[in-house]
């Protein structure tokens, strides 16, 4: 088996693979697309995307390709904590507060708004490929006044200096990453294995006065757990939306295909996009 992750070197997927995967090859690409696009042509086994951050909710770039691009299922899930800190190369360690410009990704930058705004008021944040991309870019760019958010494996492995530890808004930072593959594979019961999720897709019919919430009675009456409902645009028109909805529970014989029948029952699509086992690092 073969994994992919969101590269290069470092960043918090790589992270999420070395626990998950520690025993596979692994292959950096550049971009989500890339990595998601290499298991449909058979380049991977297994694709590692980040879904969902605590802070700054859904990673769209993955659920857009799920949707609309691919028809790849959900193999498992990890939610990891995510630590951003403020790097640099060494010579720029004493003069931090200096910095000109600032590079990671665009959610790791919204995650340390408060931080930014406060310690390095005026310094242009721009947004980069990943969070260990940036720091590559610092890296290679010594002369250069400019950091980069990033966690503490990517200073280690691109030889910058950490100026500031832990500078997200908010202590409770986790990252959601899903596995997808076009095969099923067998992930061990680890000690942070917490459970199943099952992920539905259901688009509403445009005609029909109610259906959200007829919907969602169809899965309270069998007292089927949801954990997550989240609206996404179809990109078909303005007002027009699908809805990811996260149950509790595997996908059984008897309770989810029931609702689903009943869902679709109401003229509604439904797509299973996964049922898969969960697990949450610790620290």
């Amino acid at each position: 088996m073969k994994t992919g992750y969101l590269g290069p070197k470092a960043t918090f997927t790589d992270l999420a693979v070395r626990e998950m995967f520690p025993e596979y090859p692994s292959v950096a690409y550049t971009t989500i697309p890339d990595c998601i696009e290499a298991v449909v042509n058979e380049e991977i086994d297994i694709a590692v995307v980040p879904l969902e951050n605590a802070l700054e909710g859904s990673v769209n770039i993955t659920l857009d390709y799920l949707i609309h691009e691919v028809d790849l299922p959900i193999r498992g899930e990890l939610s990891a904590p995510i630590r951003q800190h403020l790097m640099v190369h060494p010579d720029q360690l004493n003069n931090w507060k200096e910095l000109k410009k600032i590079y990671s990704h665009t959610h790791a930058i919204a995650q340390c708004h408060k931080f930014l705004h406060q310690e390095l008021n005026g310094v242009r944040a721009e947004g980069f490929t990943s969070t260990a991309g940036a720091a590559q870019y610092v890296a290679e760019h010594p002369d250069q006044p400019i950091g980069a958010i990033a966690n503490e494996l990517a200073a280690k492995e691109y030889g910058l200096a950490i100026a500031k530890y832990d500078i997200h808004d908010f202590a409770y930072n986790h990252t959601r990453f899903i596995f997808l593959s076009k095969q099923p594979f067998n992930l061990p019961i680890k000690p942070d294995y917490v459970g199943y999720k099952t992920t539905l897709m259901v688009t509403l019919p445009a005609d029909h006065s109610g259906a959200l919430h007829q919907v969602l009675s169809a899965f309270a009456w069998r007292k089927l757990n949801l954990i997550k409902i989240e609206s996404r645009p179809t990109k078909t028109g303005l007002g027009n939306y699908f809805f990811i909805v996260d149950l509790d529970t595997a996908l059984d014989d008897v309770l989810i295909p029931g609702a689903i029948a009943e869902i679709e029952a109401l003229n509604c699509h439904v797509k299973v996009l996964g049922s898969y086992p969960y697990y949450q690092l610790k620290k």
